[in-house]
């Protein structure tokens, strides 16, 4: 951002309007956070699906209003559960007023020239529409830990708790297929167990059980 002036000076626009894709726990919405600290900016999040109402018009009026903030109020925006306005409009489930929608936000993020930085994130990048992709400077795509990622992740998690001996890649191996938010929710499960039931360090057991209940969420019925 210390650049943008003298972009601008030459008739350019900064790469501010970013697109974030990927399964959820990745880490899109911590993105949007470290952003904000390092550049010094207060982090709105916008919440797409609450915005969305049976009434002509009102999502659109609503989104409106908080463009107009972008506008006047510079910060890093995070416009979160993207899909709900981003669904392809030819798919069978459209309705006008998700189209109308659709087409105001791409509209107003196209005519933004505000200093905010916005952000959109999105677990279902296929149910996006194409056009969608043209309106953001950058695409980022984010992926669930591979078995290497996920060893140091769990060493990461636990090096401030005392751990009995613990087969990293073992683990890692039967782990494979969860988030990094998962990891991390395992790891202070494993060591809320071990404080409740007074005993000083993780074990492999513990962390072992800690992810198997971690799958089995991911597992079960919607």
């Amino acid at each position: 951002w210390r650049f943008v002036n003298g972009i601008r000076a030459h008739g350019l626009s900064p790469r501010k309007k970013l697109l974030l894709v990927g399964p959820s726990g990745t880490g899109k919405t911590l993105t949007a956070s470290v952003l904000a600290g390092e550049l010094g900016l207060p982090l709105f999040v916008v919440c797409l699906d609450s915005l969305m109402t049976r009434y002509m018009g009102e999502t659109a009026a609503k989104l409106r209003l908080i463009f107009d903030a972008i506008q006047q109020t510079r910060g890093v925006y995070l416009f979160d559960e993207f899909d709900s306005i981003g669904a392809q409009r030819g798919l069978g489930n459209d309705v006008g007023e998700i189209r109308r929608v659709l087409n105001s936000f791409l509209q107003m993020v196209e005519q933004d020239d505000s200093d905010s930085l916005l952000i959109a994130a999105t677990n279902h990048p296929e149910l996006l529409d194409r056009a969608l992709f043209r309106r953001f400077d950058d695409v980022i795509e984010y992926h669930l830990p591979d078995q290497k990622q996920i060893a140091t992740t769990l060493k990461t998690k636990l090096v401030s708790f005392k751990t009995g001996r613990i087969a990293w890649m073992k683990i890692a191996q039967q782990t494979e297929g969860l988030s990094y938010g998962d990891l991390t929710r395992a790891c202070e499960n494993a060591i809320k167990d071990v404080i409740i039931h007074d005993r000083d360090r993780v074990t492999q057991a513990d962390l072992s059980r800690a992810l198997e209940e971690r799958k089995h969420l991911h597992q079960e019925p919607v």
